[in-house]
Formats: structure tokens, C-alpha cells, sequence
């Protein structure tokens, strides 16, 4: 079973050790990804809009750069300081991910790395 390591200059580079993303066959697994600009490795914003904006282009950036689209999410993990922001989370997806939706599954943290108030991950 051959590897191969995603990684683009249009996401944040990985900050630990482990990669954007890994494709295995036609399966691609991405990392996690939280509202840091690329080109500064720095959270977007406080404001929690421009947050989960953020987050959807690094997730569509690392999946473009694996030859595929969001659009090909089968599933989406929310990870949210205020499950409160659970609604925007879902009308800002919407702009990056059309019906069918994936599935997806919300989950409460108390803090992430930097000032980061959401993650997400997809599958």
C-alpha cells in the first residue's frame, strides 16, 4: 500500500509531526484543520465568522491539492468552544459543500491550539 503525502502552500503547514493530508489509493485522510492564514501561520481573527471561513478554505485547499474537492467529504467533525456557533458552522459550510451534505458530528473543547474557538476535520 503506497503513501503519498498532500501538503500546499494554500493551508497552513503542519505545525507537529504529521502531514496535511495522506492518500492512499483514492482515500484521502486530512488533518485537522484550525482558522491559522497560510502565508502567516497566524489565527485569521478573533471573530468566530472569519474563523469557521477560514477553516473551510484550508480544508478546500488541502483537498484540491489531493486531486479532489470538499465536495467529496463524507463526513465532518466540528470541534467548538461554544456549541452555541453549531448554525453558522452549517450556513458557512454551505457556501463550500452542496447537498448531499457529509454527515457530521459536533463536538465541545475547551481550548485548541492558539486562539482558536473551532477545528474541523473531514473525512
Amino acid at each position: 500500500m503506497t503513501r503519498i503525502v498532500i501538503n500546499t502552500d494554500a493551508a497552513p503547514a503542519a505545525i507537529g509531526t504529521y502531514n496535511q493530508a495522506i492518500k492512499v489509493g483514492t482515500t484521502v485522510y486530512l488533518s485537522g484543520q484550525i482558522p491559522l492564514v497560510p502565508e502567516t501561520m497566524e489565527v485569521v481573527s478573533e471573530d468566530f465568522e472569519a474563523q469557521a471561513e477560514q477553516v473551510f478554505r484550508n480544508l478546500k485547499a488541502v483537498c484540491e491539492a489531493s486531486g479532489g474537492s470538499i465536495e467529496d467529504a463524507v463526513k465532518l467533525n466540528i470541534f467548538l468552544t461554544d456549541l452555541g456557533q453549531f448554525a453558522k458552522v452549517n450556513e458557512i459550510m454551505a457556501k463550500y459543500v452542496a447537498e448531499p451534505f457529509p454527515a457530521e458530528q459536533q463536538f465541545k473543547f475547551q481550548r485548541c491550539q492558539k486562539t482558536c474557538k473551532l477545528k474541523l476535520m473531514v473525512f
